[in-house]
């Protein structure tokens, strides 16, 4: 790092002049925000049944009696014995958002392809307590354009792309009216799905910033995996 060190008032100005630049995305983003909710929706027609850790459960399920839904499309194919590390690392910021969305009328559960005793050995082990269910018996994942066969070109994030994978990252939201219909209101693919994820907040407000050339693969493991670098002593012991 190059910074330049400067006197309190030239630290206070340069700060000032940033400020304007930071009120300026915020505004951005709250415009943003409303024309995303003032998208059309598309209704789902499909009636999706998943394999639960209790049994079968259907897309209507997932909503736990409330009328909005996130869906994370985990990355966790059917051979797959653990989850994507990317995103793990989006579910690590779920578990303590849940009381705060489920009391604004807001439900999340992870979706796989996985088979739902692999699916629930992963989520016991990381600690996770959030719904995760299998759509390995369905087509919920290829029609959200997240899993593909294995082709030289599969459609994902809007365009057509080139990848010789089977498993993509996204996120769905849908909409229950009180009639029981259910609406598919937004999906996230790819990049857009970054402020979700807390962690990446904090590191863009530090010195180093996220300090990847490769993305998230660069740092990010499970985090069971991680080694101690030091022991961490509380300032108060």
């Amino acid at each position: 790092m190059e910074n330049r060190i400067v006197s309190h008032a030239e630290w206070v100005e340069a700060r000032k002049a940033f400020l304007v630049k930071e009120k300026e995305y915020t505004h951005l983003r709250d415009q943003l925000a409303k024309e995303r909710q003032s998208l059309p929706w598309r209704k789902v027609d499909t009636n999706y049944v998943f394999d639960g850790p209790n049994g079968k459960v259907t897309l209507s399920d997932l909503f736990e009696g409330r009328s909005q839904l996130l869906v994370q499309h985990f990355m966790m194919g059917p051979e797959w014995k653990e989850g994507c590390i990317g995103c793990s690392f989006m579910a690590d910021h779920v578990p303590g958002t849940l009381p705060h969305l489920n009391n604004h009328d807001v439900s999340f559960a992870a979706i796989s392809r996985a088979p739902i005793d692999a699916i629930e050995a992963f989520r016991k082990r990381m600690g996770w307590n959030f719904p995760w269910v299998s759509s390995g018996q369905n087509n919920f994942n290829f029609d959200y354009h997240v899993s593909f066969k294995k082709e030289d070109t599969v459609y994902y994030n809007y365009e057509n792309s080139k990848f010789g994978g089977e498993e993509l990252p996204g996120i769905s939201v849908f909409y229950k009216d009180e009639s029981g219909q259910i609406f598919h209101t937004y999906s996230s693919y790819a990049r857009g799905n970054e402020e979700l994820l807390g962690t990446y907040v904090i590191l863009d407000l530090m010195p180093k910033g996220r300090n990847e050339e490769n993305g998230l693969q660069d740092w990010v493991r499970h985090h069971d995996k991680y080694e101690v670098v030091s022991e961490h002593k509380c300032c108060h012991s």
